[in-house]
């Protein structure tokens, strides 16, 4: 396994940073765990703040990740609030279009706070 889950348990939600090689199999691993993590804990709502290094996945690798993992999660959460640090372009907003189209309950964010204020106003 070439990550690491670190996980804050707040009030509301799971604060879950992701550190590691960033890659396909890595991103749909951790999304894995992360699914896990809140069932365990019985939590719905959940930020997921992304910090893998290396080169970018590509459209077709975002939309096979999403495709596969939102089968599993659909009616699992009711708020993904999604940050990933290292993000360029706008690959983020088609992952998110993907995930809302398969009733993904995900908005994506440029910032931590961005992402915690939006979670905490859906409360």
């Amino acid at each position: 396994m070439t990550y690491k889950l670190t996980i804050h348990k707040k009030p509301t939600y799971l604060h879950i940073i992701a550190i590691g090689e960033n890659s396909s199999e890595n991103v749909a691993r951790y999304l894995e765990e992360v699914l896990l993590k809140c069932e365990e804990a019985d939590c719905h709502r959940v930020l997921i703040e992304e910090r893998l290094e290396g080169p970018r996945l590509n459209t077709l690798e975002v939309f096979q990740v999403v495709s596969a993992g939102s089968g599993r999660a659909i009616g699992k959460f009711r708020a993904i609030a999604y940050v990933d640090v290292n993000a360029d372009g706008e690959l983020m907003q088609f992952a998110e279009t993907v995930a809302l189209n398969r009733a993904i309950p995900v908005s994506v964010f440029a910032t931590v706070a961005e992402a915690e204020q939006w979670l905490l106003a859906e409360d």
